[in-house]
């Protein structure tokens, strides 16, 4: 019999390809949308008993809008994750609970650090990156006075099909599949692409978490990232040449902020070594995939 997963933060990017991908063994419960800031929001929804899983994606996700908004951040991503916690308990919740938070709670971290492990001190730089810390220490807190198992995830760079193009890569497919449909000049904008970054595809990515319910330890923090270092520009580049199309990149100064950080690349051994774990998308087909996903989007919009 399918166990129940209760997944918030359905209608994002991950929850989306989670949704989409109908994880065999699992019996996705409808979650009606509600506001996790109230303390009883899911109360009357768990009146029929508690789901056999979580996996916690949903918060407040935008870096500019914690900086402008840092309360409002804290409210939804900690309050709104005690809120979630309380609500299961409540109802008698005793299984596995998976905490989503983010790599990008390690902060500034130097070349000689690289990659980065479980071990690095997180170190925020931003109101974001304080509220994921802030929610894994209170579900690393949880794991040590109740019986579930708890585990944290911080995710770094991951990419797929379905993302905005508010991110480089589908940005960049986006403005590659216009090209290709004669909808723009053979020339696409860019900002600030001689940086590494650790990207990792969401397929990759939920099966991490799938692994995570299954044989992660309670209480410990997992990196999930693809252990590979990706210059921006080669990755664009290899974009170009799959695409078969001739265009000229050039930089927009107003995209252009100069990355604090500029190389990524983080460790994944913990992940699997305790669970088995490991990619499987490779770069070219998770390219492919982006740029199939927007020569359709263009259409569209």
């Amino acid at each position: 019999m399918d166990r129940k997963l209760l997944v918030t933060g359905l209608s994002g990017f991950v929850g989306t390809q989670l949704r989409a991908s109908q994880p065999s063994g699992w019996r996705l419960m409808e979650l009606p949308r509600l506001d996790l800031r109230d303390p009883g929001a899911l109360d009357g929804y768990l009146a029929d008993g508690p789901p056999d899983a979580v996996i916690h994606l949903a918060g407040q996700t935008f870096v500019p809008q914690a900086f402008k908004d840092p309360a409002g951040t804290l409210q939804v991503n900690v309050l709104g994750t005690l809120n979630l916690l309380e609500s299961l308990k409540r109802c008698g919740f005793s299984g596995a609970f998976l905490y989503v938070s983010s790599g990008d709670v390690y902060g500034q971290v130097s070349e000689a650090q690289l990659p980065i492990t479980e071990e690095q001190m997180p170190r925020p730089r931003n109101p974001y990156g304080v509220s994921k810390v802030s929610a894994e220490l209170l579900c690393q807190q949880w794991s040590f006075t109740e019986s579930w198992r708890m585990m944290v995830a911080r995710p770094f760079n991951h990419v797929g099909t379905g993302q905005k193009a508010d991110f480089v890569l589908p940005a960049v497919a986006r403005q590659v599949a216009r090209i290709r449909r004669g909808l723009q000049a053979p020339r696409i904008e860019v900002g600030d692409i001689d940086v590494s970054r650790d990207f990792l595809d969401v397929r990759d990515v939920l099966a991490a978490y799938f692994a995570l319910l299954e044989h992660g330890r309670s209480g410990e923090v997992y990196n999930v990232c693809s252990g590979q270092e990706y210059r921006v520009r080669d990755l664009i580049e290899r974009m170009v040449r799959l695409a078969e199309v001739e265009l000229e990149i050039c930089q927009d100064p107003q995209r252009l902020r100069r990355a604090e950080q500029r190389r990524v690349c983080g460790s994944h051994a913990k992940l699997r070594q305790e669970t088995g774990w490991a990619p499987e998308i490779s770069m070219e087909r998770t390219l492919r995939d982006i740029l199939a996903d927007w020569d359709v989007r263009v259409l569209q919009e």
